[in-house]
């Protein structure tokens, strides 16, 4: 009964992403799968990066956060309502991020210690690859170094949202 649904189902699924289908596909889709997670995906770049290394290609697999991309992925339904005005997700966490305002006069962000580490380890790395380059006498040496010391502020996504909710008040009350 299962193998029945499951030829059925693969039929369907196969020549509907126009595959011609045969019994010997249907057979062949039953093998196992491979399931790909994040550090699968991590270890397959350093290896296609060393492997590129190798005749002299010059490639290196970052981690994601010294590409300046981070963890803050939204779920799709939350990011599909906040392109609404109506987002009762954002509401909540401006409400969340107008009280504390008010109660304390700052915002207090739990993340904050770990964005500042990893903010140090990026300018740690920056700066190793600095002192590589001056060893070596490159003339972009400047470029890096200026690019390390003019990096943005962090910020979390609270505090952000906290200095977009100020700039929003001041310039309403001085429209007033």
């Amino acid at each position: 009964m299962v193998d029945d649904l499951y030829a059925s189902d693969a039929y369907n699924s196969l020549s509907i992403e126009g595959y011609c289908v045969s019994a010997e596909l249907i057979e062949r889709d039953k093998g196992p799968r491979l399931h790909i997670d994040k550090p699968m995906l991590r270890a397959w770049r350093e290896d296609f990066a060393e492997k590129m290394r190798e005749p002299g290609v010059a490639a290196n697999a970052t981690p994601s956060v010294y590409r300046g991309r981070n963890k803050g992925g939204r779920r799709d339904a939350v990011y599909r309502a906040q392109r609404h005005v109506h987002s009762t997700a954002v509401r909540a966490r401006v409400e969340s991020i107008a009280k504390e305002l008010q109660a304390t006069g700052r915002i207090v962000d739990p993340k904050r210690s770990k964005l500042e580490e990893t903010s140090r380890d990026v300018l740690t790395q920056w700066q190793t690859v600095a002192d590589i380059l001056d060893s070596q006498g490159e003339i972009v040496l400047g470029d890096v170094r200026y690019f390390a010391k003019n990096l943005p502020r962090v910020q979390t996504d609270r505090e952000r949202l906290a200095v977009q909710l100020v700039e929003h008040m001041r310039s309403r009350t001085s429209r007033i």
